[in-house]
């Protein structure tokens, strides 16, 4: 019998799952309904409009919300 990789007896279970959204393989298709609402909701918090836009992808939308969640410190 082969010994496979079990993820479940990880120890470091978190260790892939944070991935760069330049890597991300839908990172091109729009940004969710969730992340359009929340980055709406931290642009207002961090007075800054101009971080939203509808027509963005799903990576630059990650973007901008770790920026703004990094400046209002969340």
């Amino acid at each position: 019998m082969v010994d496979q990789h079990n993820p479940k007896l990880d120890t470091e279970p978190q260790s892939n799952t944070e991935k760069d959204p330049e890597d991300w393989v839908t990172g091109d298709e729009p940004m969710t309904g969730a992340q359009g609402s929340y980055l709406k909701t931290l642009s207002e918090q961090a007075h800054e409009p101009d971080a939203f836009a509808d027509d963005l992808s799903k990576a630059e939308a990650s973007k901008r919300i770790d920026a703004l969640k990094e400046k209002l410190k969340l």
